[in-house]
């Protein structure tokens, strides 16, 4: 028994059809239920960001009604502060960067720096993302003690090699 092209032709696509509607009547609407529970876990995710960002609305209009708006004194305290500190980039290893950093912290004077505990060091380090030491080996304390007593010459003569951070 031999086929002709056509037939082999005609054969496949009957096989193919066959397969096709097999694949479809034997899943029994399982992608169907894929398609739903994906969608209703879309649904669900859209809610949950909606509440979470109404909910960080409200706190943030919470927060606005709790600050204090800017009164007259606002601008001294501003300008005492400004006016009122040293330059701490003057030590050896504080960049104006670290500088900014720190008086965001409240260190505005050498004074505060000599007087840096331990736990205020490890502190300050980690604000400025120094590694934990950098400011006992760069002895601010010490530049800070010097710079307050305004011992510029000495200071410059023992500290002005120390360039980097260690």
């Amino acid at each position: 028994m031999t086929f002709t092209l056509n037939e082999i032709a005609l054969l496949l696509i009957a096989l193919s059809i066959g397969l096709v509607l097999g694949l479809m009547m034997s899943g029994r609407g399982k992608y169907k239920r894929y398609w739903r529970d994906e969608q209703l876990a879309h649904r669900t995710a859209i809610q949950d960001r909606e509440t979470r960002l109404a909910a960080a609305n409200e706190r943030i209009a919470e927060l606005e009604r709790q600050s204090r708006p800017v009164g007259p004194g606002t601008a001294t305290a501003v300008a005492g502060a400004v006016h009122g500190r040293d330059d701490l980039s003057r030590i050896h290893g504080i960049t104006q960067q670290d500088e900014i950093t720190l008086n965001e912290a409240g260190y505005h004077r050498f004074v505060q720096i000599a007087a840096l505990n331990g736990e205020q060091e490890a502190a300050l380090e980690a604000r400025l993302g120094l590694k934990p030491g950098v400011i006992g080996r760069e002895e601010w304390r010490e530049q800070a003690r010097l710079l307050e007593a305004r011992q510029h010459d000495q200071h410059a003569h023992l500290y002005a090699h120390r360039t980097t951070r260690a």
